[in-house]
């Protein structure tokens, strides 16, 4: 059955980049209770089928509950979500706060809701989190978000920073993992097709596109599809900083730095990125 071959390459090749970013960042620890944030998209799906069976096998001990917000759209069919969770037997809760009354009210037509939409989601998140007890709050973040979020920075915001993988919320009381950092979208996408996972579409509240992340990712896919490789090498570069080369005086002053060392060109001994990106996935 190739269908079935092809799901199982995948799903190797997705775990492996997964424990790469686990390791690296020491995401994961004994006793862990893990929030697992299932929007019922594509990535989020794909990093809980993952965590639930890197559970079954992993050297610690953890657990994993997905957690679904119902935030009010109408007619959210949390039903898809709930019956799969049920089928399985995977810890499951869903849960109820209306945040979309919230953004409509706040919101003038015609402006964009998701960044506000956003972090209501995120504090609700991070409440139910703290009252189930749980150390590690999961989102389902990838390669492409990283790389995208970079671009956004650089281009749009004047800074350079991309997605942390591994984050500790303001007040101090959860920690975000991105286990998914090292996946290609692109991998996630096919994995959740041969998968079946019954997908919850993100249009309900009729939002707008973000442009300026659209153009991003379409500058990205060109880039991309002109000179194959261009992602990865974004996603290695970001493993394989230079801070003497950056223009950052804080960044110089705090590293003791007085002056950059001269580097072998690029093309003629640099590091070359597959060497970087050994295990990405």
């Amino acid at each position: 059955m190739p269908e079935l071959d092809e799901r199982t390459r995948l799903e190797r090749k997705l775990s492996r980049a997964m424990g790469r970013a686990i390791h690296d960042f020491s995401m994961i620890e004994e006793g862990d209770h893990i929030l697992c944030a299932v929007s019922g998209g594509k990535d989020s799906y794909g990093l809980h089928h993952l965590l639930v069976e890197l559970q079954r096998r992993a050297p610690v001990r953890f657990q994993v509950t997905a957690v679904n917000l119902d935030q009010g759209h109408p007619n959210y069919p949390r039903h898809l979500l709930e019956t799969y969770m049920r089928d399985r037997g995977y810890p499951f809760r869903m849960i109820r706060e209306d945040t979309y009354s919230v953004v409509m009210e706040k919101i003038p037509e015609g402006k964009l809701y998701c960044s506000l939409c956003s972090r209501l989601r995120r504090g609700i998140l991070y409440n139910i989190a703290a009252e189930m007890g749980c150390t590690k709050i999961a989102l389902g973040h990838h390669r492409d978000d990283v790389i995208t979020t970079l671009m956004l920075n650089l281009v749009f915001s004047g800074q350079l920073k991309a997605m942390p993988p591994k984050l500790r919320s303001d007040d101090g009381r959860n920690t975000v993992i991105r286990p998914l950092i090292y996946c290609a979208e692109e991998d996630l996408a096919r994995f959740s097709e041969l998968q079946g996972f019954p997908i919850l579409p993100c249009n309900l509240c009729g939002s707008q596109e973000n442009l300026q992340r659209k153009a991003i990712s379409r500058l990205l896919a060109d880039l991309d599809a002109k000179h194959p490789g261009v992602r990865n090498n974004m996603l290695a570069a970001l493993a394989n900083v230079r801070p003497s080369h950056l223009l950052d005086v804080s960044l110089w002053k705090s590293l003791g730095l007085t002056f950059a060392r001269e580097e072998i060109d690029a093309g003629s001994g640099a590091i070359p990125a597959a060497s970087l990106l050994r295990g990405f996935g």
